[in-house]
Parts: structure tokens; sequence; C-alpha cells
């Protein structure tokens, strides 16, 4: 029987590993009690910010009744897409809700069909009366039941444009 060389095994180094840190204890605590600090001075800021969104969105409505043109939709759809982002953050995930709605109809319908306005009214309104009643609890039955039906007239709106 012939001698068999020993097996060697070689392992090389983990270099991601050691540029990042390994484990899970190389988190830092205080750049995370730092992190929560700066985001608990900037909620004061929260409410203008979600303000200056809405009012853009309703100008960006104005603009496209105005001229129903390529360009004003792309905007209203910005202003809905950027809504639908920042919202929560914002803490109004029913804005967020509404406004991603908005954003789906938009998107959704050929480029070549008009936008029904009294749906984007609607869309639009209910973000102003969130806004402004500063509702916040996505459990509320009401809110529940306005997103809903919003949704179901996008669908129908979606489906007879794409048949």
């Amino acid at each position: 029987m012939k001698r068999q060389q020993p097996i060697e095994l070689f392992m090389p180094p983990n270099m991601l590993k050691a540029k990042v840190g390994g484990g899970l204890g190389g988190m830092d605590m205080a750049a995370m009690k730092r992190a929560e600090s700066a985001m608990d001075g900037l909620k004061s800021q929260f409410g203008d910010w979600i303000a200056g969104d809405v009012k853009a969105l309703i100008e960006a409505r104005a603009a496209y009744a105005k001229s129903a043109d390529a360009n004003t939709r792309g905007a209203l759809l910005r202003r809905a897409h950027d809504i639908k982002g920042q919202a929560p953050t914002f803490d109004f995930p029913l804005i967020a809700r509404v406004a991603g709605s908005l954003a789906r109809m938009i998107g959704e319908l050929p480029p070549t069909t008009a936008l029904p306005l009294s749906l984007i009214d609607a869309h639009v309104n209910a973000i102003q009366v969130i806004h402004k009643q500063n509702l916040k609890d996505t459990n509320d039955k009401i809110a529940q039941a306005l997103c809903a039906e919003l949704d179901a007239r996008v669908d129908d709106v979606v489906k007879a444009a794409t048949k």
C-alpha cells in the first residue's frame, strides 16, 4: 500500500471581515446614540417638510389640470412618489399609502391615456385632510375605508385602460 500524503487545509484570510469588523460586537453604541439624538432633533422639522411636500403635490396637480402633457404628468408622478417614500419617515403612513395609490395609477396607465382628474383630486384631497387632521393611526376605520376605496378606483381605471 502506498503511503498517502497528509492533507493540508489552507484557509485564506477573510479580508472583508477584517475591514468591516467581525462579529456583532463591533457596533458603536455611542454612534447609535448620536444618530438617535440627531433624528430626535430633526423631528420638529418633519411637519414643515411634509407640508412642503403636500403643497408641491397640489401645485403639480394644478399644473397637470392646466396642461395635461408628459412634463406635468411626470412632475405629478414624481411628487406622488416622493411623498410615498418620505411620508413614513415623517410619521404619516396614511399619506404614504394614498400617495402610493396615486403614483401607481399614474405609473400604470399608458402614457397616452389621460389621467382622470377627479381621481387625482380625490387622492390629493385625501392627503390634505390626513395632513391637516394629523391622522397617523393606520388602524383608523374611516382612513382604512378611504384608502381601500381609492385603491379600488385606481384598480378599475387601470383595468379599463389596459384592456
